[in-house]
């Protein structure tokens, strides 16, 4: 089959990792940077250009947008939807599983649970927003953070309004959850691909911090997750429409929350920390449902013909 991914940087370990699994199993594969691609979009069709060619002809893309350039790699995603290609990360899922705020009303509004979350607007409604989360410590993020970036956790009501002032000042959008102190600084990275977690790690922060993100200097383990904290991590992804996703818990007294649901996750932690092959997971389940899909698109056609119809392919 004739993959595209979508990487700014071919060298990232997690876009390497995808390339050699898909030649591994006999695919085409190319490095596509997203901002190199341009696109026409009329009523009479849609085209995709790279450098000069056209982009035609491929079975399969898997997005691995970073956070930086969300809204025009998106873009680029949605015109290869357009134009008929599959994607295990469709570019409505991506962008609602970058918007914190978007992503959790979603999972909330399914029953899914997660540290308490409160977000306003206005300097005027601060204290009461406080006072709907609860006592302090805080957990304030930016809602387009990554990475552990963006996060901040404020133990006293004062500097929880301090923070807000600030970032308000900055005109920067964030929300505030509450602390789960029982997670001693752990969470639990879910690696989602269609319908299971096909590898999962316990994150630790390091000392004297409360972010257990990797990129933060955290250690990690590989964990055996339980039926039920795997089947959280899978519907999450589902929720949101994401084939592939990682999708990070936090252990509390009142089960496993869902901190993040990540459409671009790294591999290189995890499948060191594992041992498992995750990218040769995604290339057989992506390459698995574009062949499907491409099936179905083909039957349709053929009863379109036989009702002398127009097929909607």
């Amino acid at each position: 089959m004739k993959l595209a991914i979508l990487s700014r940087n071919g060298k990232l370990y997690s876009t390497r990792r995808l390339v050699e699994a898909a030649r591994q199993r006999g695919h085409s594969v190319r490095v596509l940077d997203p901002l190199r691609c341009y696109m026409r979009i009329g009523s009479q069709g849609f085209a995709l250009r790279y450098k000069g060619q056209s982009l035609a002809g491929y079975g399969a893309v898997i997005p691995r947008i970073g956070a930086s350039i969300t809204r025009y790699g998106n873009a680029v995603l949605h015109q290869f939807e357009l134009m008929g290609c599959h994607t295990p990360n469709p570019s409505r899922a991506i962008a609602a599983a970058r918007d914190k705020l978007r992503c959790h009303q979603l999972l909330a509004a399914q029953g899914i649970d997660m540290p308490v979350t409160v977000f306003g607007d206005n300097p005027d409604d601060t204290d009461d927003l406080l006072a709907l989360l609860g006592e302090p410590p805080h957990v304030i993020k930016l809602t387009e953070g990554s990475q552990g970036r963006g996060v901040m956790l404020t133990e006293k009501p004062s500097a929880s309004r301090s923070v807000v002032d600030a970032l308000r000042g900055l005109y920067a959008t964030f929300l505030m959850q509450e602390f789960i102190a029982e997670a001693g600084g752990s969470d639990i990275r879910c690696l989602v691909v269609g319908d299971e977690v096909v590898a999962a790690m316990r994150r630790q922060a390091p000392e004297g911090d409360f972010r257990a993100n990797l990129h933060r200097g955290g250690s990690a383990e590989a964990v055996v997750l339980s039926a039920a904290d795997a089947a959280v991590a899978v519907r999450a992804a589902k929720v949101l429409g994401l084939g592939v996703a990682g999708v990070d818990l936090v252990p509390s007294a009142r089960g496993p929350l869902v901190l993040e649901v990540n459409a671009s996750p790294g591999l290189e932690g995890i499948e060191c920390s594992t041992g498992v092959d995750i990218a040769g997971r995604i290339i057989d389940f992506v390459t698995a449902e574009a062949a499907g899909a491409g099936m179905q698109s083909r039957k349709r056609v053929r009863r379109a013909r036989a009702m002398k119809t127009e097929p909607c392919v």
